[in-house]
């Protein structure tokens, strides 16, 4: 089931921070956590209408997921390629990654960290 889209926490197009999480557009040299995995074979029918209305694998890229467990053991002091900014100062709690991972923590005591993720695709 999809929980909220990302759009509702003002994420914004902070590219360093997708570069770190997702590996789009990194020329800061991040190793990304959850680059191109595609979508998860499991995923709910919304998501998957969801999915579809912005075009599919046809019209978006980069599409991937993150678990709240993967997140929950990401070193976050790890840096970029030119280790001087760290993946915590590009998507950190204090960025505006911040909000999701909050929501993504209250969902993981509700439902348990293996069971939360999240989705995402580029236009």
């Amino acid at each position: 089931m999809a929980g909220i889209d990302l759009l509702l926490l003002n994420v914004g197009n902070a590219y360093d921070g997708l570069a770190c999480l997702f590996g789009v557009r990194n020329y800061f040299g991040f190793r990304p956590l959850a680059e191109d995995r595609g979508f998860p074979d499991d995923a709910s029918e919304g998501l998957r209408r969801e999915f579809a209305d912005c075009g599919g694998p046809h019209d978006v890229h980069g599409t991937t997921w993150l678990t709240w467990s993967e997140l929950e053991t990401t070193d976050w002091q790890e840096t970029d390629g030119s280790g001087m900014r760290t993946r915590g100062s590009a998507a950190g709690i204090g960025t505006h990654w911040g909000p999701v991972w909050k929501v993504m923590h209250i969902l993981s005591d509700i439902h348990g960290v293996e069971n939360v993720r999240l989705v995402a695709w580029f236009h």
